[in-house]
């Protein structure tokens, strides 16, 4: 029977709870060809990243003395390609529910063309997102990422991740992997602090959890109302009784109106990869230059003239940071030099850690601008760096970049604005020799979240497509939610804000409802609000119990 058959006297929309109303096909899968292309690209992806390991190493001259590196390397890669899988198949219901429950597009076609431009958004990303995430973490851990500890970090956040994705999606609650990864590095953070010795608030970056806090209490209000102010528009611009009816069984959209829900499909499944794509590799790479420092500390493929241009910006620098003079041409370092660099970089480092500026904060980053320098033209390139001494070169550039970030906006270090400019100019060398992804790790990560958007899906897309309403979602209803929430994330993106898609676009439909008076079904809204309250408590419970039992136990 059909929906519109099915409605009763009132002209009220029927429960879909009811099998009978027109329910989408959701069963229709990817066919034996599917499958079997879908194992091959599996397989053609894991053989890729094993080869383009091997020739990184070989090109920077690493020549395994023992496997137990390489063994750990292939296990966090697979955990961390397995937390962009998660990701893929947790967050599909993002672009594709509203294509489906109002018959835009067949079940099976649209969560292959949502994987398919997932994989084009991780592809065609900056990079910028990736380092950011890492930015948050503790920075002794992100100096030591090759130690024990750095290995049990990148395990337990990303373990951590994984579990409370599979735990919400098992459950059909949409929830955002972004906070539960973010949440994941605050709990690593208080348990590192914790095991030695420190306040639980020491390594955690507590302004950027607050304005986590803050968008996570938000974002659904924005999008919840948002898209009912847009349907409310729409049903006063646009009179088409149909747009705001139940879509009859398996009739499609008027044309227009599809392929808006096409386009907006297609946007937030490419934002979806561009945003959240960047975040596994961000992870990908401390792995790499923990596990293989040689290939992947530096980047070994910056342009011949890199080395010129940085020594002029490290000079200029160090007259910004009230140096007296321009540094002399660097020269090898003496005893006397080795000791200024590493009371320096001890400051930097405090600095960075503790957020707490002193009058000899600006002279520490001053020493250790010039002494990166030095080693940079005493190699004379930085795919000359000895593999000895990559890690620590790699640190330095690290300390000296965070804490230009930091002082740009250290009202106490009394900066002018073409001081700031020369020091950020710097910075953008410093992140050209150590901020940068191997086409191969965009590749793997990109296959990882594609792949998993075409699997898994269905459990949270009913959520979203059938329990958040009491009434079926109608053409409007869709076109008006995917529109908020695409708006919504590439918005996001411009400005830098962790907005969660999640959580805006399942909001956004329960606006729509609300405009429409349709109604709410008051037990998947109140587990939506609990999973949002919950995600950053347990994550962070969750990694910190964790990073304790990995430290102990790798």
């Amino acid at each position: 029977m059909s929906a519109t058959v099915a409605m009763d006297a009132a002209g009220a929309q029927p429960d879909l709870g009811r099998p009978d109303l027109g329910r989408p096909d959701l069963d229709k899968g990817l066919g034996i060809a599917g499958k079997i292309g879908f194992l091959a690209t599996i397989v053609a992806a894991l053989v890729y990243v094993a080869y383009s390991i091997y020739a990184d190493a070989a090109a920077a001259g690493v020549e395994p003395t023992t496997y137990l590196p390489f063994a750990l390397l292939f296990v966090a890669l697979l955990i961390a390609l397995g937390f962009e899988f998660v990701n893929g198949f947790h967050d599909t219901a993002n672009a594709v529910a509203t294509v489906i429950y109002t018959n835009a597009m067949p079940a099976n076609v649209a969560v292959v063309w949502s994987g398919f431009f997932n994989f084009l958004g991780v592809l065609l990303s900056s990079g910028a997102v990736a380092f950011g995430i890492v930015s948050l973490l503790p920075v002794e851990l992100i100096l030591q990422v090759g130690s024990n500890a750095g290995f049990a970090m990148v395990f337990a956040l990303l373990i951590a991740a994984i579990l409370w994705n599979l735990a919400t999606w098992w459950l059909g609650i949409p929830s955002s992997s972004s906070h539960t990864l973010i949440g994941s590095i605050i709990g690593v953070g208080v348990a590192n602090a914790l095991m030695h010795g420190k306040s639980g608030t020491a390594g955690v970056d507590w302004s950027k959890a607050t304005e986590i806090g803050y968008a996570l209490l938000v974002s659904p209000l924005i999008g919840f109302g948002v898209a009912a102010l847009l349907l409310i528009a729409m049903k006063l611009l646009v009179r088409n009784k149909a747009l705001y009816e139940a879509p009859r069984d398996g009739v499609p959209p008027p044309p227009w109106i599809r392929g808006l829900l096409i386009f907006t499909c297609t946007g937030v499944s490419f934002a979806h990869g561009s945003n959240d794509g960047q975040k596994g590799m961000g992870l990908i790479m401390l792995i790499l230059i923990g596990t293989v420092p040689t290939a992947y500390a530096l980047n070994r493929a910056v342009p011949a003239q890199y080395t010129t241009e940085f020594h002029e910006r490290s000079r200029a620098v160090q007259l910004a940071l009230g140096q007296p003079a321009p540094a002399p041409a660097p020269v090898a370092a003496d005893a006397d030099a080795d000791a200024d660099a590493a009371a320096a970089r001890r400051e930097v480092t405090r600095y960075i850690a503790d957020k707490s500026f002193t009058p000899d904060t600006t002279g520490a980053l001053a020493v250790l601008v010039h002494d990166v320098d030095r080693q940079v033209t005493e190699y004379g390139s930085l795919a000359k760096v000895p593999a000895a001494a990559v890690s620590n070169m790699r640190n330095d550039m690290y300390l000296a970049s965070e804490a230009i970030k930091r002082l740009g906006s250290e009202k106490a270090a009394g900066l002018s604005e073409p001081q700031q400019a020369t020091l950020k100019t710097y910075k953008g060398s410093l992140d050209a020799g150590t901020r940068f992804i191997p086409t191969w790790v965009k590749v793997a990560v990109a296959f990882a979240l594609g792949l998993g958007t075409m699997v898994g899906w269905k459990r949270i897309v009913v959520t979203v497509g059938e329990k958040i309403g009491k009434t079926h979602l109608t053409y409007a209803q869709g076109a008006a939610a995917e529109l908020v929430a695409m708006g919504t994330i590439f918005g996001a993106d411009h400005l830098g804000l962790p907005v969660s898609t999640t959580h805006v676009l399942s909001s956004g439909v329960a606006g729509t409802m609300a405009a429409n008076r349709s109604g709410l079904q008051a037990s998947t809204v109140r587990n939506l609000l609990t999973a949002w309250v919950l995600t950053l408590p347990a994550s962070i419970i969750l990694a910190g119990l964790l990073y304790m039992a990995f430290a102990q136990l790798i």
